[in-house]
Parts: structure tokens; C-alpha cells; sequence
């Protein structure tokens, strides 16, 4: 598996995706029961409010060979602030629109 990981701007500052990336290596959360490896090709913010730069992010991820795209948590649960994104649902839809039927999107990392 080759995941990009889009995570939420406003987090960044104080979130440096530790927890994504131990749910990786300890093949937990979303990656539980993946017996492949699990190559990172990306790690990216969403491009701020309202998440429109997503989409972009998507397509550059899928270009640099990502098979899986993955909304860290903080978008789409809230963590580790205890606020999804607004624009989770939004988001969610138009990345699966744009990565196809080919690329896996997963909606949290743990």
C-alpha cells in the first residue's frame, strides 16, 4: 500500500501526526489488518478552510504513485482538538470524485 495523508491545517500547528504515523507501523485504526507494506508517499494539510485545495492535493498524491488516500483524523473525528472539520462530508466526497475508482480513501487514520 502506498498512502498519501491529508491532514487539517488548523492542527498542524500542534499535531505533528505522530499518532498517524505509530497507526502505520503498529497496523492499527484504519490500517488494521493490513498485511502489506505500507509505504508513506505524503503528508500533507488540506490547504486550510474550506478544504478546496484538497482535491489538488489528491490528484498530486496520486501522482507521485499513492494507491490510498487517507483523511487523518483530525478532519473527519475531531482529534485530537474534539472539532471535525465543517467541511468533513464535503471534502470526503469530492477526494473519493477525484481519486477514482482505483484509489482506496479511508475517512480516519486512528
Amino acid at each position: 500500500m502506498k498512502v498519501g495523508i491529508i491532514r487539517c491545517m488548523q492542527t498542524e500547528d500542534f499535531c505533528p501526526g505522530t499518532s498517524d504515523f505509530k497507526m502505520i507501523a503498529e497496523r492499527k485504526g484504519a490500517f488494521e489488518g493490513i498485511t502489506e507494506p505500507i509505504e508513506i508517499v505524503g503528508f500533507i494539510n488540506c490547504g486550510g478552510c474550506p478544504g478546496k485545495k484538497a482535491i489538488l492535493r489528491t490528484r498530486e498524491l496520486i501522482k507521485r504513485g499513492a494507491d490510498t488516500i487517507a483523511l487523518a483524523s483530525c478532519i473527519c473525528k475531531g482529534s485530537p482538538i474534539g472539532f471535525a472539520c465543517p467541511n468533513a462530508e464535503k471534502m470526503l466526497e469530492l477526494i473519493k470524485k477525484e481519486a477514482g475508482e482505483n484509489v482506496k480513501v479511508l475517512e480516519f487514520t486512528h
